[in-house]
């Protein structure tokens, strides 16, 4: 076995451990709201965003060919695959950093902060317009869009039911929210699944073993697996902030904010192939549902720490794989 693919199996191996923090680090974004209203139990909601992570996972590969072959050109061979280790623990670094304080920071963001880091310092080449258009803009609207459509939702749920009996309300959006909590969980899969293809696929083109950015089976299936069993494990400290921190919830609002997510999931999934934020999309939704109350009822203090979280990922995480791959340079 060659020097080059012991280092791809490694840099697999790194990309599919950052598929399970991201799996931990986002099961919050499927659940906290389900949690927190108890319409279902910690366990149950994590089963059933595993599953239904899984299943995600296989429903498409747009977003992982333009994480591939959309954000960076990488020069073949081991010079191009230390690009991508550089990259994968920049966004490792972030996930954990942002994980212990229980901040819901992007994942994604983190991962693209640490591809750009990283070719910046390789002196390889950043497809701006790629990052500008499947990125940048995505990165602004999804939260914006998500917060305003939360809260023109949960308006029009707050006039719908406006005379019906706050009890039974209370108890239909509970038996709902396992619906919109699972269609949740199916956008993170179908969204934060394909980045580490499109990761892996990358490694595997930079070191001749594909050609094509299209995504093997095995890919997505041990990809899909690790996500799932990174999502099982569960992330409580994030969960915690999501799902009484930011608002205090009940299932209507539960019910609208991960509705909204996931209509934006999809959309941008299917329709821009772009690779959103699952974290920036819930928050902002459950921001968007709160200001219905009254405005002070989201806590800003909170919601100030959570966007400059958002703000900081990626360029700090591409800091990181900066100084990783210079590091890992002085081997080459």
């Amino acid at each position: 076995m060659n020097g080059e693919l012991i280092a791809l199996i490694g840099v697999v191996g790194v990309a599919l451990f950052f598929n399970y923090t991201n799996g931990f680090h986002d099961a919050a974004n499927a659940i906290a709201t389900s949690v927190s209203t108890r319409a279902l139990t910690p366990r149950a909601a994590l089963l059933m965003a595993a599953v239904m992570n899984l299943i995600g996972s296989f429903l498409g590969e747009g977003v992982a060919k333009t994480v591939g072959a959309g954000i960076i050109e990488t020069p073949k061979g081991m010079y191009g695959l230390a690009i991508v280790f550089a990259a994968l623990i920049g966004a490792i670094v972030w996930n954990l950093v942002t994980w212990y304080f229980g901040l819901p920071s992007s994942s994604s963001h983190a991962l693209i902060g640490g591809m750009v880091g990283a070719a910046l310092a390789a002196t390889s080449g950043v497809i701006w317009s790629g990052v500008l258009d499947k990125v940048v803009i995505p990165m602004v609207l999804s939260p914006l869009v998500g917060g305003l459509t939360g809260y023109l939702l949960m308006v029009l749920i707050l006039w719908l039911f406006r005379r019906a009996h706050p009890g039974r309300v209370s108890r239909g959006f509970r038996l709902a929210q396992t619906v919109s909590a699972a269609a949740m969980a199916l956008g993170h899969g179908l969204q934060d699944a394909q980045k580490t293809m499109g990761i892996v696929v990358l490694a595997l083109v930079t070191t001749g073993y594909q050609r094509t950015y299209d995504v093997p089976v095995w890919v997505v299936v041990i990809t899909a697996t690790v996500l799932s069993l990174g999502t099982y494990a569960g992330g409580w400290r994030i969960m915690r902030t999501l799902g009484r921190r930011v608002i205090e919830l009940d299932p209507p609002k539960g019910f609208t904010a991960e509705a909204t997510a996931s209509a934006v999931l999809y959309t941008t999934a299917f329709v821009w192939q772009a690779p959103i934020s699952t974290t920036h999309t819930i928050t902002s939704a459950i921001m968007g549902v709160g200001a219905t109350k009254r405005l002070s009822a989201v806590r800003w203090g909170v919601a100030g720490n959570i966007i400059m979280a958002w703000i900081l990922t990626i360029p700090m995480s591409a800091l990181v794989a900066a100084l990783v791959f210079w590091a890992t340079a002085i081997f080459l």
